[in-house]
């Protein structure tokens, strides 16, 4: 039945920022904890940096995040949508998705809590929460954060539709000598960024019609200070030609 009732307006305050390693969308899984080594750290903003704020959330391992996709365009949703995991051919409704192009452009997502650091600098108290692999791009704003609670949260017979569980991975990843040389000179800063740049390909993070395809086109991600240039040279073949350092 149609509804009069007016609502009012909310406006929303960012409580926190996270910081990850993906500095652009393209690199970012498309869920949290497909890539063990993304891992990224909350950061309470003023006024909501209190030690207080927090206080007890150490009893919990994982937390729902509220967020913001900051980076895709206003009023650019659309009511169906064509998701990744049914090849990006066929539709569905956008509240049957998880799409980034909303109608409020909200997101939520379940990270592990990894540990909780409380510190003061210059006097001004400062919060981090330290979580693990995540999938929000660098800088993404943070509307609210609960924990998550296992016996209300977690329902282990769900039906899920297309997508039931994690999507294979079933690309190979080789490495060409220059990137190997470069992530061989990272190897005190980052020492898993190998295996971090197989997993983050292993998503393949093209578009849902370009999976499947291979040719000479040379794709580039943004992670931490790295450019990562890639191929498809076959079907199930990726090959990391570069690993350039940004200056920063």
């Amino acid at each position: 039945m149609p509804s009069d009732r007016l609502f009012p307006a909310l406006q929303l305050q960012p409580v926190a920022v996270a910081y990850t390693p993906y500095n652009e969308k393209f690199a970012v899984p498309r869920q949290p904890e497909l890539v063990q080594d993304g891992c990224g750290v909350i950061e309470l903003l003023a006024p909501y940096n209190q030690p207080e704020a927090v206080r007890g959330l150490e009893q919990f391992s994982h937390l729902w995040l509220i967020f913001q996709f900051d980076r895709i365009a206003e009023n650019k949703w659309h009511p169906t949508v064509r998701p990744p995991r049914l090849g990006g051919n066929q539709r569905v409704g956008v509240f049957a998705s998880r799409a980034t192009h909303r109608p409020n452009p909200l997101g939520l997502s379940k990270v592990e809590l990894k540990n909780i650091d409380v510190s003061c600098v210059n006097g001004n108290s400062k919060v981090r929460l330290e979580v693990g692999s995540i999938d929000l791009v660098n800088g993404t704003p943070i509307f609210d954060i609960k924990p998550y609670i296992a016996y209300a949260d977690s329902q282990p017979d769900a039906v899920c539709g297309f997508a039931p569980s994690k999507p294979a991975t079933e690309i190979e990843v080789r490495f060409q000598a220059p990137a190997l040389q470069v992530i061989a000179q990272q190897q005190v800063n980052y020492p898993n960024l190998q295996r971090f740049i197989r997993e983050l390909i292993q998503q393949d993070p093209r578009p849902a019609y370009q999976q499947h395809q291979s040719g000479e086109r040379v794709y580039g991600m943004s992670i931490w200070q790295f450019n990562i240039c890639f191929c498809f040279p076959e079907v199930g073949i990726a090959e990391v030609l570069t690993t350039e350092v940004i200056s920063r």
